[in-house]
């Protein structure tokens, strides 16, 4: 340990040298071994690494940049604390989203993000940072973004609309359009699951139901419910918990806004109610129960159904 030890003190060392090209060549060995080593990670920590790599990600030199997003990435795995405890770092995120040299870069500041988001105390914290949601919704935006930086850039998003604070400030920045663009638009794999996931986080605050009425969002998340669309049972989930933030958040006028567009959707929210996992179901039922489903005319074995599971 004390050879792993004295070598990264020596790369360290040299990120502060005058030489772009040795700082370059020690922050890639740097991304190398804490990628492959994780025992090396503390001691690239405490040898002083995060703060020369944060400004790193401000570097025009390719490599430097991709490198050190990539490094400050697996660092975050384990150095949470540290990484938010050093100045500009959030800012230097920031910047690696919007002015990214690479499609991997770009990847990496979102992955570090989210990974920074697993605690809960951060995500207000990371949630007023406008320059880092704007560069979120960019890369969402952006038809040419490679798959993999659009499911970081999903779950960064996720795990700042955790906190409800920042609900209707992600809508506030117009985060809502591209959103369901992606979700009328986009096949790939995995796309659909993580979208409707941050839809159904955003829709629960006051803001949601003008911004989702404006592009007829109600519609797009039935249509998620209708078995011919392949959706598959996590996006089905995702839609209905969406529909039931709704109009738990907008009150009785949206529930009289939407009841007849949801009720389209009957036979795929009564699915889930019956075959999904517990919080789906849950969701389902009160969905269900908001909506006053049993005052309407359903077939025998839905009016069967939700007599057999009143409360």
């Amino acid at each position: 340990m004390e050879v792993k030890r004295r070598a990264v003190k020596n790369l360290v060392t040299k990120l502060s040298s005058v030489s772009e090209q040795t700082r370059t060549e020690a922050i890639c060995e740097l991304r190398l071994i804490s990628k492959n080593d994780s025992d090396s990670r503390p001691l690239i920590a405490d040898a002083g690494a995060v703060p020369y790599l944060s400004e790193s990600l401000y570097s025009s030199n390719k490599l430097s940049q991709e490198n050190a997003t990539a490094a400050l990435h697996n660092l975050s795995i384990s150095h949470k604390d540290l990484l938010m405890s050093t100045r500009g770092l959030l800012d230097a995120l920031s910047h690696a989203l919007r002015n990214p040299s690479s499609p991997s870069v770009a990847q990496c500041a979102a992955g570090t993000i989210f990974s920074l988001l697993t605690v809960e105390s951060y995500r207000s914290i990371i949630g007023h940072k406008r320059d880092i949601l704007f560069g979120l919704i960019d890369i969402i935006k952006n038809p040419n973004s490679d798959s993999r930086t659009v499911k970081d850039a999903l779950k960064a998003l996720f795990g700042i609309a955790l906190y409800p604070m920042n609900r209707a400030h992600i809508i506030e920045l117009g985060a809502v359009p591209p959103l369901f663009s992606l979700l009328c638009n986009d096949g790939r794999a995995g796309i659909l699951e993580d979208v409707t996931a941050v839809i159904a986080q955003i829709a629960g605050c006051e803001e949601s139901w003008e911004a989702f009425r404006k592009i007829s969002g109600v519609g797009v998340l039935v249509d998620m419910l209708d078995s011919s669309t392949g959706s598959s049972n996590r996006t089905k989930e995702n839609a209905i918990s969406a529909l039931l933030n709704l109009v738990q958040c907008g009150g009785e006028e949206t529930v009289n806004s939407i009841r007849g567009i949801v009720l389209g959707a009957v036979d795929g929210i009564i699915e889930v109610a019956e075959n999904g996992t517990d919080k789906g179901r849950s969701k389902a039922m009160a969905l269900l129960k908001i909506l006053d489903v049993s005052s309407c005319t359903f077939q025998e074995e839905h009016m069967d159904y939700l007599s057999n599971h009143s409360s």
